[in-house]
């Protein structure tokens, strides 16, 4: 099992003014490498070519939702094992346990703090990378 540094993202929001935020707040201080997507289908569509190794999914967009939009993503094999988190408005205790239930790796609040936003997010991947039962 490898501890290696978060690189790159998968972000999916279809609000354009979060998604800017979230994008300044993920590149410029947590130094990712971002892929932004509008729509669950544009990141199923682009996933395959970026080959993220972390998924960022808004829960509540049109068309495609975030879960469905993990589900496809969970089909293709560059995606099939890569941690997602949902970003959502909808954290009540019982809401994030079916997220988790789900197959996500955690859930980050909206609104987000900008300024925290890739310390969490690079905190759940560390946690992911740690996880026991995983193959060494």
């Amino acid at each position: 099992m490898s501890n290696k540094p978060l690189n790159k993202v998968l972000y999916v929001e279809d609000e354009p003014d979060i998604q800017t935020v979230a994008l300044m707040a993920l590149e410029t201080i947590g130094e990712f490498t971002v892929k932004a997507c509008s729509s669950g289908q544009e990141a199923v569509e682009a996933a395959p070519a970026f080959e993220p190794e972390l998924v960022i999914l808004d829960v509540m967009m049109p068309g495609m939702d975030g879960p469905a939009t993990m589900e496809a993503l969970r089909k293709l094999p560059v995606t099939a094992d890569v941690p997602m988190i949902f970003m959502t408005a909808k954290v009540q205790s019982h809401e994030v346990e079916r997220y988790r239930a789900m197959g996500a790796a955690d859930v980050i609040a909206k609104p987000f703090d900008p300024i925290t936003l890739a310390d969490q997010v690079r905190a759940i991947w560390e946690q992911q990378q740690t996880k026991p039962g995983d193959a060494a």
